[in-house]
């Protein structure tokens, strides 16, 4: 027995007091008082004796005399190891505040068992880092110890439960004669210390529920802080704190933390591409950060230099004995066979995200296998989900996969690889665009994809979400030489491209189909091509001039071969795009030409987008009883001409369109709200953000106008939301005057 134990045990017994009742006075539990008393336990920190000397009605100086004895006992003990000692704090650690503030109300919550927070996410993201953080915030909370254990649960042999066990009991000071034999029992006792002691347990890199279950609490006031690579869905009551990357702020704070050359205002803008290039990592930050203090002739100019060689990032991203190929390597080297082929073979893909088809592709897997090895890649950190059944890489964590690629597979298989990828995601957005295109609209006889869109809904749908990854795909098709492949997939986005209208990369697109079909004996197709891009050039590119000059190209080469269709798409888009560029006379004149030569041609989809040409001309020239005649006129054409689905319906909803603003020009606002609500199931099927604007924003001027105010506000809002794009900041603009107008 410790002198402190026999001095407090005298206390106890000259107040008349058992165990049971100093603890009911004191708050300090009974096992506690027990271990104190007989020297099994480390003499009190300065909170647990203020209780214990209210428990026991001491005057400040028999206090101050217990005060003493417990600072000799602990400097006595000074000397002997103490272990599962919490690692040394970060002094520079930036950010976390919401998650700090989540685990610290889960610890004062007081409600059930012992509250468990499991901190999961990829590696390099600072978990430790944060639970030694929160450790040292509570550190007063949990008088009964801070306690820490690495149970190194990404090498090849985590620590064994028996062993985690083992020391931690001895750490809470049970004696080796005391501790139990099987795992079992050990659980038990721990649970049972931890029940009578506050304690908080960080238990680090933690690789399984079955390594950690055993170690946690049930009952009482401890605490224990789990971090993980893996989510451990399989802890339940627990709660879990998925961490990401930190914000650009607290990045850029970080590495000015660390480095003073990173605190210097001038390098703003360089800072934030250092953050930029380490992916937000706090690991990637830390190490960034590390080599820039530790060689004052670098300025982060110089940093930034090297970390934008994406083959040497990795590289350039380790410093002494850590690094962030290293933190990955772990998680890495967890994966079974196929996990690995799928982990380095998702490198080729080329878009930001992928579904679990692309990674069936890649690896020639069933597709419920690979939706397993993808669920297995972010079980362990190295993807992140990305919205449902979709998956993305970490930007360092993609550079990593494609090292092991080009390790680990030779030139010839990657090759393959890539382009078995790359033809399918081709021929695949040929049957979806097509769905969109007149003489086709369904899938071809026989089709045996992994995607098999149903309708518009489902083609319009894949088509989105796998743009970067098509596009990415066109991209290398057209470097390979596969110019016929580029043409069909273009060629089959004509008429969905309307859809999308204002997105710029229908531009590039059209700039490689223009490019291949140049490079094909078929000259009659490169024509169609060049008119494509004379298209995306106005439309989606807001480049009117050239657009034209591409038109006039398209045009003269039309003419030269003889046809006629051609030569009036060509002047249908020189008219767009000198209408865009503000001559409304010259666009004009050549719409209604192409007109002609539509009619000519038997082109009836052609002709009634010519003749909404002329309508939105005469429009534009203030003609507005004109131009609403001429609107009447197309959807009496698409009526009597045997136009195709698509294009008929794109001609309905923008003849409405032009028809509900000439007719609200001219200031007949009964007749403008009917046309536009009678367009608006038309637009919404159309999908186009632009018209369903333009007609909400008569809507709700109509009904101001009318007197019908209140009804006026949701149409007015909603062409706010949908007129977002600089192009119609005009038309913008006007609906948020008129909400102001109306208070």
């Amino acid at each position: 027995m410790s002198e402190f134990g026999s001095r407090l045990r005298e206390l106890r017994h000259a107040a008349g007091l058992t165990m049971e009742q100093l603890a009911e006075a004191s708050g300090v539990s009974a096992r506690a008082i027990s271990d104190m008393e007989r020297g099994h336990s480390r003499a009190p920190q300065t909170r647990t004796l203020a209780a214990l000397a209210r428990g026991l009605g001491l005057e400040p100086e028999q206090l101050g005399e217990l005060e003493g004895e417990a600072r000799q006992q602990r400097s006595q003990a000074g000397g002997r190891p103490r272990l599962c000692e919490l690692p040394r704090a970060i002094s520079d650690f930036v950010g976390r505040a919401d998650e700090l503030d989540r685990m610290r109300r889960h610890a004062l919550a007081g409600l059930g068992p012992a509250p468990v927070a499991v901190v999961h996410g990829q590696p390099g993201l600072g978990k430790t880092a944060l639970a030694v953080r929160l450790a040292d915030q509570l550190r007063d909370r949990y008088p009964g110890g801070l306690l820490y254990l690495d149970l190194r649960g990404t090498d090849a042999e985590p620590v064994a439960t028996g062993d985690a066990l083992l020391r931690l009991l001895r750490a809470l000071e049970v004696g080796s004669r005391r501790i139990a034999e099987t795992d079992d029992e050990r659980s038990s006792q721990l649970r049972a210390v931890l029940r009578d002691r506050r304690c908080l347990l960080v238990l680090d890199n933690a690789g399984s529920e079955a390594q950690v279950r055993p170690l946690l609490p049930s009952e009482g006031e401890s605490l224990a802080v789990v971090t993980s690579r893996r989510v451990l869905g399989g802890l339940e009551g627990v709660e879990r704190i998925a961490l990401t990357p930190l914000a650009p702020h607290e990045s850029a704070a970080l590495l000015r933390a660390i480095a003073v050359q990173a605190a210097d205002p001038r390098a703003a803008a360089e800072v934030e591409a250092v953050a930029r290039y380490c992916g937000h990592l706090p690991l990637a930050l830390r190490i960034a950060g590390t080599r820039l203090a530790t060689r004052p002739a670098w300025t982060v100019e110089h940093l930034v230099t090297r970390l934008a060689d994406a083959d040497r990032r990795l590289a350039n991203l380790s410093t002494g004995d850590i690094g962030v190929a290293t933190a990955f390597a772990l998680s890495h080297a967890q994966l079974g066979k196929p996990a690995r082929e799928l982990f380095r073979r998702l490198a080729h893909v080329p878009g930001v995200d992928f579904a679990a088809t692309l990674a069936s592709v890649l690896t020639g897997a069933h597709l419920d296998d690979a939706a397993d090895g993808l669920d297995e890649l972010v079980d362990l950190g190295l993807l992140q989900p990305s919205g449902p059944d979709r998956y993305r890489f970490h930007d360092l964590i993609r550079l990593f996969a494609g090292e092991r690629l080009r390790n680990e597979e030779p030139p010839g298989t990657r090759a393959a690889t890539a382009k078995r990828m790359s033809d399918w995601l081709l021929t695949t957005a040929i049957v979806a665009g097509r769905w969109f295109e007149p003489g086709y609209g369904s899938l071809p006889d026989g089709w045996t994809g992994l995607v098999a869109p149903a309708g518009e809904e489902e083609a319009d749908a894949w088509l989105q979400a796998e743009r970067t990854n098509w596009l990415g795909a066109l991209r290398s098709a057209s470097r390979g030489g596969q110019y016929q492949l580029v043409v069909d997939v273009a060629e089959a986005m004509h008429w969905y491209s309307d859809k999308y209208v204002r997105s710029g990369y229908w531009y590039e697109v059209y700039g490689l189909s223009r490019a291949a079909a140049a490079q094909l004996p078929d000259r009659r197709q490169e024509v169609t091509h060049v008119n494509y891009f004379s298209w995306a050039a106005t439309h989606c590119r807001g480049r009117p001039d050239e657009g034209a000059e591409i038109a006039l190209d398209a045009h003269r080469v039309a003419v030269e071969l003889g046809d006629v269709k051609e030569q009036a798409w060509a002047l249908r888009y020189a008219g767009d795009a000198w209408r865009h560029a503000g001559d409304d006379e010259r666009g004009l004149a050549a719409c209604r030409e192409a007109l002609r030569l539509f009619d000519v041609a038997g082109d009836h989809d052609g002709y009634v987008q010519a003749q909404l040409g002329v309508a939105r001309g005469i429009s534009n020239l203030g003609r507005y009883h004109e131009a609403i005649t001429e609107c009447f006129a197309v959807l009496e054409q698409i009526e009597l001409r045997p136009v195709a689905a698509r294009p008929a319906l794109s001609a309905r909803v923008c003849a409405h369109t032009i028809a509900t603003e000439a007719l609200a020009e001219s200031g007949r606002w009964a007749e403008a709200l009917v046309e536009a609500e009678l367009a608006l199931p038309f637009a919404a099927e159309y999908g186009y953000a632009g018209y369903l604007g333009e007609l909400h924003l008569t809507i709700g001027r109509a009904r101001m106008a009318l007197g019908r105010r209140d009804e006026a506000r949701p149409s007015l809002r909603m062409a706010v939301e949908l007129l977002i794009e600089k192009r119609y900041r005009g038309r913008s603009e006007l609906a948020q005057r008129s909400l102001a107008e109306l208070g």
